[in-house]
């Protein structure tokens, strides 16, 4: 066994050390702001539709400005993760944080904030890659799923923490400008994870692959609390994004972006207005707008607690049933709830129309936690090689918020044309479409490690460039063959014309 491997054998199977937590804890705190400040919007948004006066439209590029933003920024800086390294972007993606989750406190008009909140998304959308990225390359293998889906929760913990924060804030400023105090407060947590990133290592893995072996040997010690000394390596041969499109990675590039662009489309589509789908199903009854407006927050605020349900339920069950199971149960969990939520409408006002209301939601939230949410955030880090991770998963993420922009965008939109059950309706047929991929494409990482994936790539790589050998070799053999051909063709004509 070389001393890379001897190396990546240690990592995959150390013990947890302090340096563990730390890489996981500041990973997944990017990862909370994330999901606060993705859904911190769905408090403010009953607001500023009625301060701005907002047409379906704009409150529908309101909600989505972050998530676009989130597709530019986990496609570019997914890239410059794999080419600058993890540490690096995980400084940049928290000063987007910290500056433009301010700026957007200070927002002065419709098309400002969606400014702000677009910039602010890139800073977001980096987080994606970078951080799933550092933590697969750093967990030992027994408990990488867990470690992924656990630090993934933290989305969860973001988005519940924002329903709360949001609810205190209405409730001691029930003023309609308190959509600033919303917004902003994201700042403060923001500046502490940054400060904190500083003094967090570079990942061993990606210095292994840059050639830069003293620096990998010095964080894999420190990381594995065992000495790893690492030989000067070849640097790893280079990449570009288009190699997500070739033959060898097609496959796994459609499973992994294609059932995160389903995914968020349902998840962001109804976690951005579960406040408005309350207010508009269950409190309609309410008496002035603040009261609709504080109820449906606090509302929200009972159904998000679902959504830390179902990422415990991963969490236990991700290295059991596995990455595809999960996933699939959950997309078709998902359209069930969004069936029983769409159905609650048929029933007339009552305790049995409240219930289906909220057991649809419930379902939804849990089941999304369980299965699709994490899973597709966590497939494609494992799915695609060292060199290529980032880049593979920014993408994969990018399309998840190009889906989450679609959701967001249309909902208020359909909501106003078609009515909302019907809305719901289309949104549950999407989670159906991602059930028919996943059970199609799924391919199973549990319990693999990354040297093995890896093993397996370039097995499949040496086994395409043999075929591709003797493809040649056949073709060559074909231009001889026709060139004999030919040449005896000529000869028979030539003894004839003797005789």
């Amino acid at each position: 066994m070389n001393s890379v491997a001897s190396a990546t054998y240690a990592m995959d199977n150390s013990a947890l050390t302090r340096t563990h937590w730390k890489v996981w804890f500041l990973s997944a705190m990017g990862i909370f702001l994330d999901g606060f400040d993705l859904f911190i919007i769905a408090v403010a948004l009953p607001l500023l539709a009625t301060q701005f006066n907002t047409t379906p439209a704009e409150l529908g590029l309101i909600g989505a400005s972050a998530p676009i933003g989130c597709i530019f920024g986990a496609t570019i800086f997914g890239r410059f993760t794999d080419k600058l390294g993890r540490k690096m972007i995980l400084l940049i993606d928290l000063l987007f944080f910290v500056v433009f989750a301010g700026m957007s406190a200070l927002a002065w008009s419709v098309e400002s904030l969606i400014f702000f909140r677009f910039l602010l998304g890139i800073g977001i959308g980096a987080d994606y890659p970078v951080s799933s990225t550092y933590i697969t390359e750093n967990m030992p293998v027994r408990l990488r799923g867990r470690m992924l889906v656990s630090g993934f929760g933290f989305q969860a913990l973001g988005a519940l923490s924002g329903a709360i924060i949001g609810a205190i804030i209405l409730k001691v400023h029930p003023d309609i400008n308190a959509w600033r105090i919303v917004l902003g407060v994201a700042v403060f947590p923001a500046i502490i994870i940054l400060l904190f990133r500083l003094t967090l290592p570079e990942s061993p893995r990606w210095l292994i692959h840059k050639g830069r072996h003293e620096e990998a040997s010095l964080v894999a010690s420190k990381m594995t609390g065992k000495t790893i000394n690492i030989e000067a390596v070849q640097v790893s041969n280079k990449s570009s994004f288009m190699d997500l499109f070739s033959r060898r990675y097609i496959k796994r590039t459609v499973l992994t972006s294609l059932s995160w662009f389903l995914m968020d489309i349902a998840f962001y589509g109804v976690g951005f207005f579960t406040m408005i789908i309350l207010a508009t199903m269950a409190f309609t009854t309410q008496g002035n707008f603040m009261a609709r407006a504080t109820t449906a927050t606090h509302g929200g605020a009972f159904v998000d607690i679902f959504l830390v349900v179902g990422i415990i339920i991963a969490i236990l069950l991700i290295d059991k049933w596995g990455r595809v199971k999960l996933q699939a149960l959950g997309f078709f969990g998902m359209a069930i709830g969004l069936f029983i939520l769409a159905a609650s409408s048929l029933v007339p006002d009552s305790t049995f129309h409240l219930t289906l209301v909220f057991s649809g939601f419930i379902l939804f939230n849990i089941m999304a936690n369980m299965g699709p949410n994490p899973t597709t955030f966590l497939l494609p880090a494992e799915l695609f090689p060292t060199h290529l991770r980032a880049t593979g998963h920014g993408f994969a993420s990018a399309s998840g918020k190009v889906g989450a922009a679609v959701g967001i965008f249309f909902l208020p939109v359909l909501k106003s044309t078609i009515g909302l059950p019907a809305t719901l309706v289309i949104i549950a047929f999407a989670c159906l479409a991602g059930f028919v991929l996943t059970a199609c494409l799924g391919y199973e990482t549990k319990n693999k490690s990354l040297d093995d994936l890896e093993k397996i790539e370039t097995e499949m790589n040496s086994a395409e460039i043999s075929l591709l050998h003797v493809q040649d070799d056949i073709k060559k053999l074909s231009v001889d063959l026709k060139r004999a051909e030919g040449a005896l063709h000529t000869a028979l004509q030539e003894i004839k014309r003797l005789k």
